[in-house]
């Protein structure tokens, strides 16, 4: 049975990972490139409007941000990198809270990384995900705006992804296709999330 979000609340918002929750609770982050729909994607996954700001101006989440689910986990919003038409100065901002909360989180049980499923592979994403490999940061892919494409080009698409993921990934990671304007797979992102809550409770 796919998890309720009965409650969500905003909590804070970081400029640096020593200032994010301290109760222990786990994190579930997500990332992408500025105007992937990661906003729209949490305020889908939480049944609501406005949760995280959505805008039309990229670069626009700058801190971490972190939403309590069901008094249980935090979804975190963590800022977008590449392409924000922000000054040189702030994108190193983004990179060093990036980069301290991905490695330094002892809290973040998997990360979430948005690629657009509109687009080829990009060499952003995967020298993003080369990263997270090499660090061994657990990581999943969400595909998102599947409903700007037809069945068979978001299949082919999918495809060229897993094709390029493989030339230098033993197998494809974990992923998950979403169209937040559809609630598309809302249900299987939250299952899987439920499912790692319960995994990591179990084994305490």
């Amino acid at each position: 049975m796919t998890m309720i979000v009965a409650k969500s609340d905003f909590v804070k918002s970081s400029a640096e990972v020593k200032q994010c929750p301290a109760d222990g609770r786990l994190d579930f982050a997500f990332i992408g490139r500025s105007n992937v729909g990661k906003s729209s994607l949490i305020n889908m996954l939480c049944n609501r409007i406005a949760l995280a700001k959505v805008s039309a101006t990229p670069g626009k989440t700058q801190l971490i941000n972190h939403f309590l689910i069901n008094d249980r986990f935090y979804i975190v919003d963590l800022p977008g990198y590449g392409y924000a038409k922000v000054s040189k100065s702030l994108k190193n901002d983004f990179q060093k809270i990036i980069r301290s909360y991905i490695l330094e989180r002892e809290n973040m049980a998997i990360l979430f990384v948005l690629v657009d499923s509109r687009h080829e592979p990009q060499k952003i994403d995967l020298e993003f995900m080369r990263f997270l490999g090499e660090e061994g940061v657990p990581f999943a892919i969400i595909f998102t705006k599947a409903d700007k494409l037809s069945e068979k080009q978001l299949n082919d698409s999918i495809e060229r992804y897993k094709s390029r993921m493989l030339e230098e990934w033993e197998e494809m990671p974990q992923y998950f296709i979403s169209s937040s304007a559809h609630s598309v797979g809302r249900d299987e992102i939250l299952d899987y999330i439920d499912g790692i809550c319960k995994e990591l409770e179990n084994a305490n």
